[in-house]
């Protein structure tokens, strides 16, 4: 089931989502999470004017398991952890990384979707799916990304590097790249959120970096994260979480 919720002025969201009987936790909080509906396939606002994507169905599923009640508010990436931090909302799933600069001001639940660097080849490609099957060949890379600094840990490619990953796509759909390095969200909204190039490109192999997206939560705030953390153990051991990850990250 897609979680859709209509977008209304402003980006905040007042229809309730999750369990209306809350079994855990304060019966009467609504939970507050902020999201910036701009990644697809992580989230993003549909053709009906709505919010979907991967994280809105993994949080429906966590609230489900767990027993809590939310609303979502949509804003800008722009300022997002500062709101956080100010208390304009209780928590943030937004495709964000866990990293230790952001374990120094906010919380995280636990792992969820490992968005390290994966490649990105034409979709004729054959051959090895390892980035070091591309020695002697020509890898785009968006400049100062920890895809970068992948490639350039492996000599025998031959690095390009681009101020924009899109021109890096751009470059190889004309035949001036082998393939392109960047993470593994942004790799599977370019092969298919893209109707420009749909049927032009294919993700290869596994990520080759471990870069996990956790849901941030406001610094101290223990029982909203014990209550995310009961529910995500529980939508991956029952494997909705592995079912998620098919429909929309494969």
């Amino acid at each position: 089931m897609i979680l859709c919720v209509p977008v209304f002025a402003g980006g905040d969201f007042d229809d309730f989502k999750g369990t209306e009987g809350v079994s855990k936790g304060n019966n009467s909080k609504t939970y507050v999470f902020a999201t910036d509906a701009t990644w697809p396939p992580m989230e993003f606002v549909d053709e009906e004017g709505n919010i979907a994507g991967f994280d809105m169905e993994f949080l429906e599923a966590i609230a489900q398991a767990s027993g809590f009640r939310y609303k979502i508010k949509n804003t800008s990436w722009d300022g997002i952890f500062s709101g956080l931090a100010k208390g304009a909302y209780d928590a943030v799933i937004s495709s964000v990384t866990i990293t230790e600069e952001r374990l120094a001001t906010m919380d995280f639940s636990m792992p969820y979707v490992n968005a390290g660097q994966i490649l990105v080849v034409p979709i004729d490609y054959t051959g090895g799916e390892k980035l070091q099957n591309f020695g002697g060949k020509r890898v785009g890379v968006q400049r100062g990304t920890t895809g970068d600094f992948a490639v350039e840990a492996v000599p025998s490619v031959d690095r390009r590097a681009y101020i924009d990953v899109e021109l890096a796509i751009e470059d190889m759909i004309i035949g001036n790249l082998e393939a392109v390095v960047c993470d593994t969200v942004t790799a599977i909204s370019y092969v298919t959120a893209y109707e420009v190039f749909k049927g032009k490109l294919k993700v290869l192999g596994e990520p080759f970096t471990e870069e996990y997206f956790g849901i941030a939560v406001q610094k101290g705030n223990t029982e909203l994260l014990a209550l995310i953390n009961d529910g995500l153990a529980a939508v991956v051991a029952d494997g909705t979480q592995a079912q998620l990850t098919k429909k929309w990250l494969r």
